[in-house]
């Protein structure tokens, strides 16, 4: 794969966030309500991932849906500018770009609000030509659409490997369908590495123990998993070694977007060269700098500066 095309391939959903940052439950008036502060931003797993990738100076491609819309527009626009390459984003006038709220609380916890467009479950595996000729492909997000149908996430991760790319998945609760590791035992082999957060591994593992919740996914054929502790930092697992490290230190201003960030810096580190303990220090150091802006994209702008952030800080 020395002569892909591109480093990345991000696969997934993109859409719009509404972020309300600060809202305060008691009305002022029969239908009023008050908030910090409002503001529109791009996001979507595969979108925050691409973004981050292509800042971090990988040569980076989006295969997403995105309607024939102002929404579509402002992503489409957004990505374009970040230096991510659209050529394979699909846009039709049948649906609509999905729009989220977010409720983002001061200490930058987040509640989403999902609407019937999130439900399109667009195509990608017909599509498999954009997936050729990428040393990583990602799916953003395992167990939500695209990703919620067992059949396509195996035509996709089978297309994906048959080019001969590592594939790696980030994992979402589900919002509409719900899937079990069971339903994707023909796909988790060919799985490079599964990044959920804790909550996303309690609830398709059964375990509560971070320990516990990676060997369920090695178990189920997973090459590696990171499991995302938030404040804690993660947890990586593979058949020959556990390297746990702290979070660094940051104060919170908003987590949207965190772990996606995290996964672009994770394979950026790596397909740089670095060991797994060093590709997981790059990615903290990502994810706790995603979460001092309000948006997915807002903070993280280049590698040198994850590099100055990591020189400057420390883990908890």
């Amino acid at each position: 794969m020395s002569g892909a095309a591109f480093d990345l391939t991000c696969v997934g959903t993109a859409l719009v966030d509404s972020i309300v940052r600060g809202f305060d439950p008691v009305p002022v008036s029969a239908s009023g309500y008050r908030a910090e502060s409002g503001t529109l931003s791009v996001g979507g797993e595969a979108v925050n991932e691409a973004m981050a990738g292509a800042k971090l100076g990988l040569r980076t491609r989006i295969l997403c849906f995105l309607g024939a819309d102002a929404a579509g527009d402002m992503v489409q626009d957004a990505l374009s500018r970040a230096g991510v390459d659209t050529g394979a984003v699909v846009r039709e006038t049948a649906h609509a770009t999905p729009v989220s709220t977010l409720l983002v609380a001061a200490d930058g916890t987040r509640r989403s609000v999902t609407n019937v467009a999130h439900r399109y479950n667009f195509h990608p595996e017909r599509h498999a030509a954009a997936l050729g000729a990428s040393r990583v492909v990602t799916l953003a997000s395992l167990f939500r659409a695209p990703f919620d149908d067992p059949a396509v996430v195996h035509a996709v991760v089978t297309a994906a490997k048959a080019q001969g790319s590592l594939v790696f998945a980030d994992t979402k609760l589900p919002n509409f369908r719900t899937l079990t590791l069971e339903d994707l035992r023909d796909s988790l082999p060919l799985l490079d590495g599964i990044f959920p957060n804790e909550d996303e591994a309690r609830r398709y593992t059964g375990e509560t123990e971070p320990e516990a919740m990676a060997e369920c996914f090695l178990r189920h054929g997973v090459g590696s998993v990171v499991v995302k502790l938030g404040g804690a930092g993660c947890l990586y697992m593979d058949a020959h070694e556990t390297i746990r490290l702290r979070a660094y230190g940051v104060t919170a201003v908003d987590a949207t977007g965190a772990g996606d960030n995290f996964i672009a810096g994770f394979v950026s580190a790596l397909l740089r060269g670095a060991s797994r303990g060093e590709a997981l220090r790059f990615a903290n150091a990502c994810g706790a700098l995603c979460a001092t802006a309000v948006g997915a994209s807002a903070a993280l702008r280049s590698r040198a500066q994850v590099l100055e952030f990591m020189e400057t800080h420390r883990m908890q």
